[in-house]
């Protein structure tokens, strides 16, 4: 990949001429994707309800992680070998396609179709966007850029919840989904022009296609892990056989040692997938048990989402802020330790049957956390890539954040089922389940040093 040579700013910014084209149009595309996912996290209890498919909840949250790998392995593949803008084009049409699928959906199996098409899309474009940043963006700019991600999630966070409860009032959860695609058609007019810079080019690079297969593989096998698990006697111990395909394709699809926190990158993408796994199991239900424990409405339940947002944008903003002062390892762990300290916290409200406001105050803590550690993951990831593998080890950190956050769905799906079944409360299995994740993201983000991975130059 080439870039067309730049006019050199004195002191980089990221809104100096050089840059702003490209840091105003991934800004937007990232504002408008965290709108639909705030959005679809808000109305998904009344979705489920309406179309009768409680039993799919967890599916409906996993499905787009799951087939997210493919989309993430294709297009680092195509990045690194003719650069990230015709993989970036084909993932926006990918995503806006499954709004569509999902806004017209006449049944929740029909609705998981579309989320998988969403996650293909999703998935691919994610990649897409941190090789655009390795390849414009100054080492100086980078966890700037990363913050920027979380910022671009304020407005969505601040609005999202309460517009997606107004618009499912008023009009219907349909227009949920079907009202973000004019906002992917706008985000895709502003991108464009930002990308023109970019120099295609056609170099060769490994084969994909074993990597493909297995995040085919892996992408199913989280969803069969889910369909099976949650079912009872014989059936439900397929469930093992489906997890461990799913280890398999993470193995062949991640670094080396990554599944064991080997020191270094391969335990900076662990981590990365453990946070996402801890953090979004409890995401996906922390609206649910507000409604369904608290009677809380979807507006009101909604503002936990509101809070996290805003929170996870300020403590990315702080981790970015300090800079140097505090290495990426040190960003890390503190970030696992506070997601740590809120699943736990949220469990034992749960547990304990506090008021609804503990159980809003514990997810942000869980928020505070991740907009801490979870930006540095990207950075400590570049720095240990090279122009030929960034591609790579970008689709490997997606493909870590992807299939940790829908594993861990899936299995909430199973622990759910098992609770209910038992007369037990299933919302304390779910939450016992993302505290357990979250233990594991301690360990591995105490593994992470390694020369050059937390040594990046900041502002």
């Amino acid at each position: 990949m080439t870039l067309a040579p730049p006019t050199r700013d004195p002191r980089p910014r990221l809104l100096s001429p050089t840059y702003a084209a490209t840091t105003i149009g991934m800004f937007a595309l990232v504002a408008f994707v965290a709108f639909e996912a705030t959005a679809v996290t808000t109305v998904m209890p009344t979705v489920a309800d309406e179309l009768d498919g409680v039993g799919l909840y967890a599916l409906s949250f996993a499905a787009p992680l799951a087939s997210g790998v493919i989309g993430m392995v294709v297009a680092g593949a195509r990045s690194d070998r003719r650069g990230p803008v015709a993989p970036l084009a084909g993932a926006l049409a990918l995503f806006a396609t499954g709004l569509v699928v999902c806004g017209t959906a006449p049944s929740m199996e029909v609705l998981v179709a579309g989320r998988v098409l969403q996650g293909l899309g999703g998935g691919a474009m994610t990649v897409c966007l941190y090789v655009v940043v390795g390849l414009v963006f100054p080492a100086i700019l980078q966890p700037a850029v990363f913050a920027s991600f979380a910022a671009a999630w304020v407005l969505p966070s601040l609005f999202g919840p309460a517009l997606a409860a107004f618009v499912a009032h008023a009009l219907g959860w349909r227009w949920v989904f079907l009202g973000v695609v004019a906002l992917v058609a706008l985000a895709a007019l502003l991108i464009v022009p930002a990308l023109r810079g970019l120099e295609p080019r056609d170099e060769e690079t490994a084969p994909v296609r074993s990597r493909l297969l297995w995040a085919a593989v892996g992408g199913v096998a989280v969803l069969v892990l889910e369909l099976l698990g949650s079912r009872s006697g014989a059936v439900g111990l397929l469930g093992v056989a489906a997890l461990g395909v799913v280890l398999l394709s993470l193995r062949r699809m991640l670094p080396a040692g990554t599944l064991v926190a080997r020191r270094g990158l391969p335990a900076v993408i662990g981590t990365r997938g453990l946070l996402s796994g801890s953090f979004f199991c409890a995401e996906a239900y922390i609206v649910f048990v507000l409604q369904d424990r608290w009677g809380l409405t979807p507006g009101t339940a909604g503002l936990a989402l509101t809070a996290v947002g805003i929170v996870w944008a300020v403590s990315s903003q702080v981790q970015s802020r300090l800079g140097q002062r505090i290495s990426d390892v040190t960003a890390m762990r503190w970030g696992s330790g506070l997601v740590l300290a809120g699943t736990a916290a949220l469990l034992v409200v749960v547990v304990g049957h506090g008021a609804p406001v503990l159980a809003m105050a514990a997810y942000v803590v869980a928020g505070a956390g991740m907009g801490f550690g979870y930006p540095r993951t990207g950075v400590a990831m570049l720095a240990a890539s090279s122009d030929a593998d960034r591609g790579f080890n970008s689709s490997a950190l997606s493909i870590a954040d992807s299939l940790g956050g829908a594993l861990s769905l899936s299995l909430s799906g199973i622990v759910f089922a098992i609770a209910t079944r038992a007369a037990g409360d299933p919302f304390v299995s779910v939450f016992v389940l993302a505290t357990g994740i979250a233990v594991l993201g301690v360990v591995t983000a105490a593994r992470t040093p390694a020369a050059r991975v937390d040594r990046l130059p900041v502002p």
